[in-house]
Order: structure tokens, then C-alpha cells, then sequence
């Protein structure tokens, strides 16, 4: 359920509101909307916790020995923790400058790697003396057609360039190097380029000093990282100090966010002669709306308390029993909220998202597996003391009805019924069963055709259960004619599809659509266009759906797209037992002679693949299902956001 809220304001003496503020986070069960606070303090927290962040993205990327991180006493204060974080990530820039200035100066070195030893100190001593030397390379059929005015020194060549110099003499030795901190690259700005030299000769840049320094160079870089790497490695013994730092400084924040963004009013003085106040506004749950009113008036404040307008962002709190709760992973990975005044369909959603993941896996062999898995996981937990997560639990409920699936039609591992053992065929649903179905073609077809009227069967179960909220919550209303008119299209329309794409007499024992199905559908739509924008006035009811006409219209197409969607879970668990029989026939016949071990990697490797395609075949598949056809008939945005207190410990939260 969505536990109520009630709107709470509180009204502080200006210079009680810091020690106002402390008093409620210790309360700790007041949502605060949200609030711009502006202060030096404000912008020196988030800049240590950046930093501390910052430093600890840095350290998580060296692996210590468990050893060496077990042996670790490090315990740092605030001061301290801030100056490691400056530290490691000075370093980590450091290092990242290195790593850069070696890459330069091997860009460098394999740019001249085939003119051999350079030095640019060597041709700034000739530019002095008056002779400038200027490397070129030319394609090495047109080196010959260099004229002989151009005085040149063949340095080598391969099969494409030839590599050369120009020499040109200045008629006063050093004045081409004036003003030039690199010798040789103002000794060519004066000697230039020889006018005779032809256009295909490419003057190469001087090399920035010389081979051999920057050789010498990159190996004291290559020290330094080194040397680097190793303090940062001595460093990560302090990632959970950093860790509770940033905790520290997070609330820090959030403190002062507050504090510097409350509302004040005024400032006392001879013409005003008023008490200066702050204020403060938030949103409680109604049942600690008496520890609120404690509060308030044990610290003097003034309370307002109301209920939330329908203007007001409230924040959404769920309350639900243990079973129900298990699907709170699920939501907080997707990061769905119901709003404030929307349905909170966790059982829903946990129900069907189970029979959703026991379809699409499909296979009763992985829900055993993922059963142990689960079992020996909270076991483990246990025996550590430590209590379950929720997580464990969901993974044991899924694996069960992974199992329930893969009983009823006889699948276990990708194996053919033959393969299995009789009790396990005998215990399957015939009508759904592999069993049944690969005693003859027709059966197969059959098994098939059962198998897409569950699927749709599945679609009118969930569709209709939304319809059925909608008339409970409007029942006071006419309103709860249009959802009413609602289903009637959806129980209609189910039967369109099945006369569409199963044949109705199967299942229903009926040839042809008739009319009575038309009559089911068009008044369904009367009732839906009528009542369905009703809020107050019939007449601005009829009058919104007639300016709405196209999207009334497509409601109609969307809800036959919608009840075929769920076909999708036929489908993903067909292909994903098509891929187990692969894996299974490729492994087969490895299994009984010498290349045994290569058969169970194949087996491992294509079963494991296979689960894993099949979980992100739920995620699209079976959490769409939910979130999207499910959720658009129920009218959800999802456009809620969690509630969360303003508290001490994060853990409430």
C-alpha cells in the first residue's frame, strides 16, 4: 500500500534554526521538498566530497591481496581522509601526465625511428656555423629528378621514401638561429626552401632534442609511474575511510542544503521591530504525525498540518508484508515509483513478473539451479550471521516457479521427453505438455495452440484486473462506467484475437466470432467514450472525447495490440528451449568418449549462455509487460518519487 502523507510546516526562531534542523533530523521521518541552499560551507562540502568520490573511483581499480586488506588498521579522521583524497588524485594526475608524455615522446621517436640517432642540438651547432642542414622526404622515384643547384646528402630509403637532406650555407654564421629557442627550426625560417627543390619533397619537423634524451626520458617516466602505482597501491588500504567519509560528507550536504536554503523572513530593527523567522516545509506519514506534533511542541515550534494539495509533489512511501516486499529489488533496479496517487501493484507486479520469468526461462532445470543457488545463499548468510537480503529470497521464488513452468510442460534441461524420466512426464499438464506433444503432429499443433491461449489467457487476467481497480476506485463516480466500458472492450477484443489466431472451437467450443462479440465491444466503447473523461459533467466528458476522437480510436487498436503482446512469452521461451536442445545435441556425442571434458564445457558454457540471454529476455520482455501494458491500463506514469526523511543514518532512508 501507499501510506498517506500529511503536509507539515514548521515555523523556527532565525537563530534557532540549526539547532531546529538537528532536532528533526533526529526525528528522522519528515520528507523535505526539495530546497536551493547557497553558502561557502555548502560549496566546501561538495567540493571534499568530489574529491573524496573522486579518490575513491581511483583506488577501486587496485586489487589488494585479501591479506594485505585484512592486515589494514587504517583508521583516518575527517582532515586526514580529505588530504589522502588530495593526495591520490594529485597522483593519479600525475600519472595520467606521465602516461601522456610517453606516449609523445614514443609518437616522437617512431616518427624518426628510419632517420636513425637525432639530435636538434646537432643541427643547431651547424646552423650556428653557418650550414643548414633540413630533413626532406620525397616519393623514391623522384629523388632522381632533384636538380644538381640543390646540394643534398642521402640519408636511406625504402621501397616508397627517400630520406635527405638539404644543405644551405648562411653567409653570416648565427644569425638564422637569432631569436629561436630551437636552433635548427629558425635556421630553416632563414635559409628557407630551396627554390629548385621539387614539390613532392616533404620537409620533416625537427625532433624536439634527440633520440637518445628521449629515450632517457621515457624511462624515468616509466620510473615515476611506477613509483606512483606502488604509493597508490599502499594507498587503497583507505577506501573505507573514504567510503565513511563521503557518507559524512552526504549528510553534511544535506544539512546545510537545508539549512542555508530555509525560507527567513526579515531582520529585527527600530522600524520593524519584529523576531526574524525560518521555516521549513515537508511531508510525514499520518502515523508519525504524533511524534511530529511531540516534536514540535517540545522544541516550541509552529506546526501547520494538512493535507497534501492536488498541486503538491508528494513523496511516495510503500508499505508492504514480507512476500509483497520481495519485488522491491526489482523496482529499485528499474528505479520505478508509483505517484503519490497512483496504485501501488507490487503483489501484482511480483505475481505476474514470477509467472512472466517462469515462462520466458521455461525450463525447470534452471529454476533448480537457481534454487540451490538461492538456498546456499542465505544458508551462507545465515551461518555469517548476517540477515538475508531480499534479493536471495526473490531469486528462490523465481526459481520455483521456473520449476512449476518447467513441470507442467515437461522441460528440464533442453531434453527430449525420451530423455526423461516417465514420472516426470507423468506429472506434467497434459494439455500443455512436451510430452504429450511429441507423441504425434497433431499433438504438437495442439500443445501449441494451448499454449498462445494461456498466453492470451494471462493477458485478460492482468488487463482485467487493472480495469477492475479502476471501477473499485471510481465506484462513487460514473466515472467507473468508462472503466467498466473498458473491460467489456478487453474481454471483446480477447475474443477477436483468439478467432484470429487460434481457432475458437478448441477452447471455447464455438466456430465464429457472432455478433454478440461486436455488441460486447460497441457497447464497451459507448460506455468508455460516454464516462471514461467524466468529472462532473457528462456533457465536458462527451465533448473531451470528441476532441480526442483519433487517440479514443487508437485506445481501441492499442488494447488488441496489448492483449497479443503477451505472445511474446510463447515466443521467448520457445527460442530459448530451442537453444538448450542445440547446446544439448552439439554436446551429446562428445559425452561418451575421450572428448568428455570438451562436452561438459560445451554444456556449461551454451547452458549458462542461455540463462543469461533468458534474463535479458525478462528484463525486455517481462518487466515491459508490467511497466508498459499492464501500467497504461491501470493509468500509471510512474511518475513518483521515493520518500525519503530527513535523518541521521542513511539506513532509514
Amino acid at each position: 500500500m501507499i501510506v498517506p502523507m500529511k503536509k507539515v510546516s514548521f515555523v523556527v526562531l532565525e537563530d534557532q534554526r540549526k539547532e531546529a534542523l538537528k532536532k528533526l533530523r533526529k526525528l528522522g521521518v519528515v520528507h523535505l521538498e526539495q530546497l536551493q541552499g547557497n553558502s561557502d560551507e555548502l560549496a566546501a562540502f561538495r567540493e571534499s566530497y568530489v574529491k573524496a568520490e573522486s579518490a575513491h573511483m581511483i583506488l577501486s581499480e587496485i586489487k589488494l591481496p585479501k591479506k594485505a586488506a585484512a592486515s589494514s588498521a587504517a583508521v583516518l579522521d575527517r582532515t586526514s581522509a580529505l588530504a589522502k583524497a588530495e593526495e591520490v588524485i594529485a597522483l593519479a594526475e600525475r600519472k595520467k601526465q606521465c602516461a601522456e608524455q610517453i606516449a609523445a615522446d614514443t609518437a616522437e621517436l617512431e616518427r624518426f625511428s628510419a632517420w636513425g640517432a637525432l639530435s636538434a642540438a646537432d643541427f643547431a651547432y651547424l646552423a650556428e656555423k653557418g650550414i643548414v642542414l633540413t630533413m626532406y622526404e620525397i616519393p623514391r622515384d623522384a629523388y632522381a629528378a632533384i636538380p644538381d643547384t640543390v646540394e643534398t646528402v642521402l640519408v636511406n630509403e625504402d621501397k616508397a621514401q627517400t630520406r635527405f637532406l638539404t644543405v644551405q650555407y648562411e653567409k653570416t654564421p648565427g644569425t638564422a638561429i637569432a631569436g629561436g629557442s630551437s636552433g635548427i627550426a629558425s635556421a630553416d625560417a632563414g635559409a628557407g626552401r630551396p627554390s629548385d627543390l621539387p614539390a613532392e619533397a616533404y620537409q620533416v619537423p625537427m625532433i624536439r632534442s634527440s633520440s637518445a634524451e628521449l629515450k632517457s626520458e621515457i624511462a624515468a617516466l616509466r620510473a615515476e609511474i611506477a613509483a606512483i602505482e606502488k604509493s597508490l597501491t599502499a594507498s587503497a588500504v583507505y577506501k573505507d575511510d573514504l567510503t565513511r567519509f563521503c557518507l559524512d560528507m552526504e549528510k553534511d550536504i544535506e544539512f546545510e542544503n537545508t539549512y542555508s536554503g530555509m525560507g527567513r523572513d526579515g531582520a529585527e530593527s527600530a522600524e520593524q521591530p519584529f523576531v526574524p523567522l525560518a521555516w521549513l516545509t515537508g511531508y510525514a506519514p499520518v502515523e508519525d504525525i504524533s511524534a511530529v506534533k511531540f516534536a514540535a511542541q517540545e522544541e516550541n515550534w509552529a506546526l501547520s498540518i494538512s493535507d497534501p494539495a492536488e498541486e503538491d509533489e508528494v513523496p511516495t512511501k510503500l508499505k508492504n508484508n514480507k512476500l509483497v516486499s520481495l519485488i522491491y529489488p526489482v523496482s529499485d533496479f528499474l528505479g520505478t515509483v508509483p505517484g503519490y496517487r497512483e496504485y501501488d501493484i507490487s503483489g501484482w507486479f511480483l505475481l505476474f513478473f514470477s509467472i512472466f520469468f517462469g515462462m520466458i526461462f521455461g525450463d525447470g532445470g534452471y529454476g533448480l539451479l537457481m534454487v540451490l543457488a538461492a538456498v546456499f545463499a542465505d544458508v551462507a548468510a545465515l551461518a555469517k550471521g548476517k540477515k538475508i537480503p531480499p534479493a536471495y529470497n526473490l531469486l528462490l521464488l523465481l526459481g520455483l516457479f521456473t520449476m512449476g513452468w518447467g513441470t507442467i510442460t515437461c522441460t528440464w534441461f533442453g531434453l527430449t521427453p525420451a530423455q526423461l524420466p516417465s514420472w516426470l512426464a507423468g506429472i506434467s499438464f497434459k494439455p500443455l505438455s512436451n510430452a504429450f506433444a511429441a507423441a504425434s503432429p497433431e499433438n504438437e499443433a495442439l500443445v501449441k495452440q494451448n499454449l498462445q491461449i494461456f498466453c492470451f489467457m494471462l493477458a485478460l487476467v492482468q488487463l482485467s484486473i487493472a480495469h477492475l481497480k479502476g471501477i473499485v476506485r471510481y465506484i462513487r463516480s460514473p466515472k467507473c462506467l468508462g472503466e467498466l466500458g473498458s473491460l467489456l472492450m478487453l474481454w471483446g477484443i480477447f475474443f477477436v484475437v483468439l478467432n484470429m489466431v487460434v481457432k475458437l472451437d478448441v477452447f471455447f467450443g464455438i466456430e465464429t466470432m457472432g455478433t454478440s462479440v461486436l455488441a460486447v465491444i460497441g457497447s464497451g466503447f459507448v460506455l468508455s467514450f460516454v464516462f471514461s473523461n467524466y468529472d462532473g459533467n457528462l456533457g465536458a466528458s462527451i465533448l473531451e472525447s470528441c476532441k480526442n476522437i483519433v487517440s479514443v480510436l487508437l485506445g481501441v487498436v492499442n488494447v488488441f495490440s496489448d492483449i497479443v503482446s503477451y505472445i511474446r512469452l510463447w515466443a521467448v521461451g520457445l527460442a530459448g528451449g530451442a537453444i538448450s536442445a542445440t547446446v544439448n545435441s552439439m554436446a551429446g556425442p562428445t559425452l561418451g568418449g575421450a572428448l568428455i571434458f570438451v562436452g561438459v564445457l560445451l554444456l556449461v558454457f551454451g547452458h549458462g549462455l542461455n540463462m543469461i540471454l533468458n534474463v535479458l529476455s525478462v528484463i525486455v520482455h517481462g518487466v515491459r509487460l508490467n511497466t508498459l501494458e499492464f501500467s497504461s491500463h491501470l493509468g500509471m506514469s510512474w511518475s513518483g518519487f521515493a520518500y525519503k526523511p530527513f535523518c541521521e543514518s542513511a539506513e532509514n532512508k
